[in-house]
């Protein structure tokens, strides 16, 4: 009785640790990415975890962390609007032939230039 006792315990102080961890490593609720000469693009991150519910829809393309999309730019992971042509425009046009709100379709809807 006491092994299995023991074993229970384990796995729920494991799994109480991973949804702490999880919890936190969420990023910001609001990002500004650079956008190149077209201007920042202001992201509402936490809208996107919230409707997408599964963090690598977007993130088996760049790290998650602060500035990923730069760097993997810069070392040649990424090639510019990649992101942007592959995933955003993709999926914003899939959520709306679902007949579900869906983002932006022109780059001027997303790309902000700063005044």
């Amino acid at each position: 009785m006491r092994p299995i006792f023991f074993a229970v315990l384990i796995v729920l102080v494991t799994m109480t640790g991973s949804l702490a961890f999880a919890q936190e490593n969420k990023g910001a609720d609001q990002m500004r990415l650079e956008g190149g000469g077209q201007g920042s693009v202001p992201f509402p991150h936490h809208r996107h975890q919230t409707a997408l519910g599964d963090c690598l829809v977007c993130h088996s393309f760049f790290d998650q962390e602060k500035g990923a999309i730069a760097d993997a730019i810069a070392d040649g992971r990424l090639v510019k609007k990649q992101v942007m042509n592959k995933l955003c425009i993709q999926c914003h046009r899939r959520q709306k032939q679902d007949g579900n709100p869906g983002g932006p379709l022109t780059c001027t809807q997303c790309h902000k230039k700063e005044s």
